[in-house]
C-alpha cells in the first residue's frame, strides 16, 4: 500500500533508469535573488529559454533591507545587483514578479503558499533549502541548487533519487505555551540534526493534524535542519480551507473535481515506512536551543548540558566547541541567559497567527531596557492583515521595531544582522556559527518564547509572563 511520498513521486515520474534515479516533472517552481542569476546567465549563454514561464514566480527576499526607506536605498553593490539582475530575468523570460514595491512581496515559501501556487499533490522547487515548507500542503517540495534551478528552468523535470520514508507520528495535544516549533524543536532534538539524512517526512498523528496551515508549514519548515530531504502532511480540510479563494487555486468550476483527487493522497492504511518515530505533544515543553546546532534544544526550565557526560567523545568536542562559541558554562540555568536582540520573523515564523501569538504576549508590557527587538512580517500582505487587526500597534507600544517583509535577520546577508558577540532570541530556523552574522549568538524558540524574552531581557518561560 503506497504512502503519500509514494503516490506523489510516482506521478510525477517520467522516466526511471536501472540505478534507481527518476527524471522527475516539476509542477512550480519558485526563484529569488541569490541562487538564480547564474542559472539565467548560463541558460542565456546556452541560448535556452524558460520552458514553463507561468508555472514561476520570483520574489526578492533575502537581501532586501527592512528598514522603511529600502525602495531608496540598498547600500550593498552586491545585494543590489542581485535584485536588479532578478527583475531583468522575470522580465525577459515572462515570468510573474513580486517586486519591492509590491504588496504581495516577502519571503518566497511566505509568499508561494499565500496566493495558492502550492497545491496537493504538486512537486515545487526552489533554490533554497528550507522549501520544504510547502510541504505542509501534501506536496513534495525540495530546495535545490544552483545547476538544478538552471534544469528545472530549461526542461521542468530533474533528476533524483527516490528518497526513504519516515513517518514522525505526534499523539496527544500540545499544552499550554507551547507552539508547533517547541514541536519541531523537540523532534530534532529526538532524532538529531542528521536524523533524518535520506529521508522523506511524513509528519502525522493528533497533533499535528489539530495544527493549522501555519503551523504545519512552521514544522516542514525545518524538516532540513533534521536533515530530512523534504517533509509534508496529507492534506485535509484544513488544507483545503485555506486554499480556498486563494489567487492561483482552482476556481469553482474545478474545486470539487480537485478536492476529490487531493483526498486520494494520503498515506494508505498499513502502508510501510523505512522508518517510524513518534512523540507524546503532551509531554513537550516551550523549548529554546543552547548551542550551534537545531539539536542543541532544550525544554527552557533545563540546564546548559555538560560534555562530560556525553560518552561519545566526537559528540562532547562538538559540544566544547558550541559552549565556547555561545559563551555559556555547563550547568547554567537556560533562563539566567541574557539576549541583547530579539528576532520575530523568518519563513519558520513570520506568518499573521506567529504575530498574533508573539502579541499576546508583548500586549501591555515593554520591551527591556537594553534590547533591541524587532518584528519582520513574513510578506507585505501578512504585514497588512497585522495592521489591520492592530498587532503592530500592540508590538510598536512594547518598544518593537515594526519591519518591512523580508528574510532579514534570519541570515547575515542584508542590513539586519547580529554584531559580534550579541546574543538573539531567534523565531529562525538556524543557530550555526555565524548565521545571523559573524560572531552572533542565536537562540532558537517559538514567538511566544521570543516576546517574552523581549519583555524579561532573559530566556524566559512564556507560561510564566502571560
Amino acid at each position: 500500500m503506497p504512502t503519500i511520498i509514494r503516490k506523489i513521486w510516482d506521478r510525477h515520474v517520467l522516466m526511471e533508469r536501472p540505478d534507481g534515479l527518476c527524471l522527475l516533472y516539476i509542477d512550480r517552481h519558485l526563484v529569488h535573488e541569490v541562487t538564480s542569476p547564474q542559472a539565467f546567465e548560463a541558460m542565456r549563454q546556452a541560448g535556452r529559454k524558460v520552458r514553463r514561464p507561468l508555472s514561476l514566480m520570483a520574489v526578492p527576499d533575502h537581501n532586501v533591507p527592512t528598514s522603511t526607506d529600502r525602495l531608496e536605498r540598498i547600500d550593498d553593490p552586491d545585494s543590489r545587483r542581485q535584485i536588479e539582475v532578478l527583475r531583468e530575468n522575470a522580465k525577459e523570460a515572462g515570468i510573474t514578479l513580486f517586486d519591492m514595491d509590491d504588496i504581495r512581496q516577502g519571503i518566497v515559501h511566505v509568499t508561494g503558499p499565500e496566493h495558492g501556487l502550492i497545491l496537493p499533490g504538486i512537486t515545487a522547487v526552489c533554490g533554497d533549502s528550507h522549501t520544504s515548507t510547502l510541504g505542509a500542503f501534501g506536496a513534495v517540495a525540495f530546495g535545490i541548487g544552483t545547476s538544478e534551478v538552471e534544469h528545472a528552468l530549461a526542461t521542468q523535470t530533474l533528476w533524483q533519487t527516490r528518497p526513504r520514508e519516515m513517518r514522525i507520528t505526534v499523539g496527544g495535544a500540545t499544552g499550554f505555551g507551547v507552539s508547533a516549533k517547541d514541536v519541531i524543536l523537540a523532534i530534532i532534538a529526538k532524532i538529531g540534526a542528521g536524523g533524518g539524512t535520506g529521508y522523506a517526512i511524513e509528519y502525522a498523528g493528533e497533533a499535528v493534524r489539530r495544527m493549522s496551515m501555519e503551523e504545519r508549514m512552521t514544522v516542514c519548515n525545518m524538516t532540513i535542519e533534521a536533515g530530512g530531504r523534504f517533509g509534508m502532511v496529507a492534506p485535509d480540510e484544513t488544507t483545503f480551507s485555506y486554499l480556498k479563494g486563494r489567487p492561483a487555486a482552482p476556481g469553482d468550476a474545478l474545486w470539487e473535481s480537485a478536492v476529490a483527487d487531493w483526498k486520494t493522497l494520503p498515506t494508505d492504511p498499513d502502508s510501510g515506512f523505512d522508518r517510524e518515530e513518534s512523540l507524546d505533544a503532551s509531554r513537550i515543553e516551550p523549548q529554546v536551543t543552547w548551542g550551534t546546532s537545531p539539536e542543541d534544544a532544550l525544554p527552557v526550565t533545563g540546564f546548559v548540558p555538560d560534555p562530560e557526560n556525553h560518552p561519545d567523545p566526537r559528540v562532547r568536542e562538538r559540544m566544547e566547541r558550541a559552549l565556547r562559541y555561545m559563551d555559556l558554562r555547563p550547568g547554567t540555568r537556560l533562563t539566567d541567559i541574557r539576549v541583547d536582540k530579539v528576532f520575530i520573523g523568518s519563513c519558520t515564523n513570520a506568518r499573521v497567527e506567529d504575530l498574533r501569538l508573539a502579541a499576546k504576549v508583548a500586549q501591555g508590557k515593554k520591551v527591556a531596557d537594553g534590547v533591541t527587538a524587532m518584528v519582520v512580517p513574513g510578506s507585505g500582505l501578512v504585514k497588512s492583515q497585522a495592521e489591520t487587526e492592530g498587532l503592530d500597534r500592540v508590538f510598536l507600544e512594547a518598544g518593537y521595531q515594526w519591519r518591512l517583509p523580508g528574510c532579514s535577520m534570519c541570515l547575515g546577508m542584508n542590513p539586519d544582522r547580529l554584531k559580534p558577540g550579541e546574543r538573539c532570541a531567534s523565531t529562525s530556523n538556524r543557530n550555526f556559527e555565524g548565521r545571523q552574522g559573524p560572531g552572533g549568538r542565536t537562540h532558537l524558540m517559538s514567538p511566544m518564547m521570543a516576546a517574552a524574552a523581549a519583555i524579561t531581557g532573559r530566556i524566559t518561560d512564556v507560561r510564566e509572563v502571560v
